[in-house]
């Protein structure tokens, strides 16, 4: 985030500073309304422990990971938040995860829509406001796609686990650990090849049409 920062430098300082809001603003309401959206369907769907904790807030600071936040700030990857929830503590133990593991990423497609409906409205009337917006959505188109990756320990994996049948999700289960070695794999060959992201392969399009199609351009 740092490098990319730089890269903003040359800009009139009024124009780097709404950039540095935007970022911010971007991170803190994407993990925010992400941790919050997970917390809150589990609760609806019988887990006792995120309002027993006070996780039913949207008070950026009660979901906030800061060692994991920093590293986003400083190398651009990074675990912005926290969710205590479990499938057993559920009714349902899974549709009840199912929507509680999905409502975070979805949360992040809604609040994209919401900025870019500001942004149609208002976003062009000011360059300042232009940039923070443009950096609230793209950054939860980000998160949304991001997020739905099938490798563990994203809610991806966790969607494709629940939706599989049982003897299906036994092997998902069970290759839970070589998802994390192959998602691990891919970012290290993004930091040790930057031309060569494959993760930025898999979600570059995609997310360049939805962020394109929201903003109307």
């Amino acid at each position: 985030m740092l490098f990319f920062l730089g890269s903003l430098s040359g800009l009139p300082f009024d124009l780097f500073l709404a950039a540095v809001v935007g970022i911010v603003l971007a991170l803190l309401i994407g993990m925010t309304v992400h941790e919050w959206a997970h917390n809150y369907v589990a609760h609806l769907m019988g887990d006792p422990v995120p309002a027993r904790l006070g996780r039913l807030t949207l008070n950026p600071l009660v979901h906030i990971y800061w060692p994991g936040f920093i590293m986003v700030l400083l190398i651009g990857f990074g675990i912005l938040g926290t969710a205590p929830i479990a499938a057993h503590r559920m009714r349902n133990p899974r549709y009840g995860y199912l929507a509680a593991v999905a409502a975070g990423p979805f949360s992040n497609l809604l609040v994209a829509v919401v900025a870019a409906i500001i942004f149609r409205i208002v976003g062009f009337g000011s360059l300042h406001l232009f940039f923070v917006l443009q950096f609230i959505i793209t950054f939860n188109v980000l998160l949304f796609l991001f997020n739905l990756l099938p490798f563990s320990p994203l809610d991806g994996w966790s969607i494709v686990y629940a939706l599989l049948p049982p003897r299906e999700a036994m092997w998902w289960e069970r290759n839970r650990q070589n998802s994390q070695f192959i998602f691990f794999a891919l970012i290290l060959i993004g930091f040790a090849l930057p031309g060569v992201s494959p993760l930025g392969i898999l979600i570059g399009q995609p997310m360049s049409f939805i962020t394109n199609l929201l903003m109307g351009f």
